[in-house]
């Protein structure tokens, strides 16, 4: 049985910012499933609601060096769903509101990564592989190959290491190559962990890796390019042999139409029981009950490189048009007032929600004809594929995981679960939302669409098995590819 130990800043159901935390709650179930002896590490963080703390065994306490400290570190444990979760307790570092953007982010989570490696022994697990992910963890896989590799018990070690976003770097100065990860200059170079005189914790990650993933087929081969290789695009191209993309997927016993506790009415196949959610929700906003007119909604962070600024440009001319919005997100000011602004506008045609309510995002999902999702970039994406788990139809740019999981609907062959659109343009987005509206008032057309849409699978046995192929392949030696 292959021993596979995740590490991750972020982890649901115990602490969430982001995609990131499902994929580390959802995807250790399927490998389960698959008779991997899977373990998960996360921070113990302040923010961690108490119910789950109260739930938590400590194991030991111990000390974890770091530069030239040397740092308490606790031990806890708790198994949710059979799988076990390790918590690494310091209030130091994590004894506070919320879960980065502090200025000593490069010792936090340098003391995270060295601490993972610290606990194996005590936990009485040797993991054949530490799949470690995003920049939080990068430094996992630097310690493992400079401080412990004379070690007998972390020489086999194998590390994958998966970038979920390769914007987010975590680049911090010069100094912290001796003071925090006790390393010399001789780790201060273009091919180690120097970047433009300081040092960059995802470029180290995706240097002393083993092998790399990131989060869909489209989104590896982007990053390739200077436009989405965030400036490492040369670095990926060197290593585009270790590098594999996988999309990810979502948990089908969570995201279910059919037996969702959070909607007004269940349905699998029936267009006619979802629109008994549309009224329903159109109820709870103070939306004109219509369950023949079409609802398009938003679902996001309200930042740029979802694709906002596209729907700030033509947003007048959609509510123009003979349909209803709901957006639900917070983000960037100007957004979170611009969609504020035009509500106080259009009453009946726009409901706008600045806040975090995953009950509300449930029933926004079963009660929507239309998902947009105009992206600029997008690694994978979540919210289209729970999207097309609950026939709301997407429409989407044309990049990263988007592009792997949303096909154009062919009027000519009937095939496509969705919408999309390739050039970064507002009106091309327009005139693709449009061309989805006109189809809408085809009702046989639609139910095509939608029954195209609810039979994709997107939950996460397709992907498990392609991480277990790169175990096993890892693990055995020869080159995946």
């Amino acid at each position: 049985m292959i021993k596979v130990l995740f590490a991750a800043a972020e982890g649901t159901p115990f602490i969430k910012t982001g995609g990131l935390a499902d994929v580390i709650g959802s995807l250790p179930k399927a490998l389960l499933q698959k008779e991997i002896d899977i373990r998960v590490i996360i921070p113990k963080y302040e923010s961690i609601p108490s119910h789950w703390k109260e739930q938590m065994t400590p194991i030991k306490s111990i000390t974890v060096p770091l530069g030239w400290r040397t740092q308490y570190c606790g031990i806890e444990t708790l198994v949710y769903e059979g799988i076990p979760f390790y918590f690494i307790d310091n209030k130091y570092y994590f004894g506070r509101e919320g879960l980065y953007g502090y200025e000593d982010d490069a010792e936090r989570f340098a003391f995270f990564s060295r601490a993972v490696l610290e606990i194996l022994p005590h936990i009485d697990f040797q993991p054949d592989i530490l799949h470690c992910h995003d920049w939080h963890t990068a430094m996992i896989s630097v310690f493992l190959k400079t401080h412990l590799s004379s070690t007998e018990f972390y020489r086999k070690i194998k590390a994958i290491y998966t970038i979920h976003n390769l914007m987010y770097q975590g680049i911090f100065p010069y100094s912290i190559l001796s003071d925090l990860l006790g390393l010399d200059d001789h780790y201060f170079t273009i091919d180690t962990l120097e970047y433009h005189g300081q040092i960059n914790y995802m470029k180290a990650g995706i240097i002393f890796s083993d092998l790399l993933t990131t989060v869909s087929k489209t989104y590896a081969e982007e990053i390739q390019t200077p436009y989405f290789g965030e400036t490492l695009d040369g670095l990926l191209r060197k290593r585009k042999k270790y590098l594999y993309g996988i999309v990810n997927g979502i948990d089908y016993t969570i995201y279910n139409p059919n037996t969702d506790p959070y909607i007004a009415s269940h349905y699998v196949r029936s267009l006619s029981k979802k629109a008994l959610n549309k009224e329903k929700l159109q109820e709870s906003l103070d939306l004109p009950i219509n369950s023949e007119i079409p609802m398009v909604t938003i679902i996001s962070r309200l930042v740029s490189s979802k694709g906002l600024d596209l729907i700030a440009h033509v947003l007048e001319d959609l509510l123009t048009l003979d349909l209803q919005m709901i957006v639900l997100g917070t983000g960037e000011t100007k957004y979170e007032e611009l969609f504020r602004s035009c509500a106080g506008r259009y009453p009946h045609k726009l409901a706008v929600r600045i806040q975090f309510d995953d009950r509300l995002a449930h029933q926004i999902y079963a009660a929507s004809d239309l998902f947009l999702m105009p992206s600029r970039f997008e690694p994978c994406g979540i919210g289209q594929l729970i999207a097309l788990r609950y026939g709301s139809i997407p429409v989407v740019r044309e990049t990263g995981g988007l592009k792997d999981t949303v096909q154009s609907y062919n009027e000519y062959t009937q095939e496509g679960n969705g919408f999309s659109f390739t050039h970064y343009n507002a009106h091309d987005m327009l005139y693709t939302l449009k061309r989805a509206l006109q189809y809408y008032q085809d009702k046989k057309i639609w139910d095509r669409i939608f029954k195209n849409a609810i039979h994709c699978d997107y939950s996460w046995k397709k992907s498990a098995e392609e991480y277990i192929n790169l175990y096993q392949c890892l693990l055995h030696k020869p080159d995946p590819k």
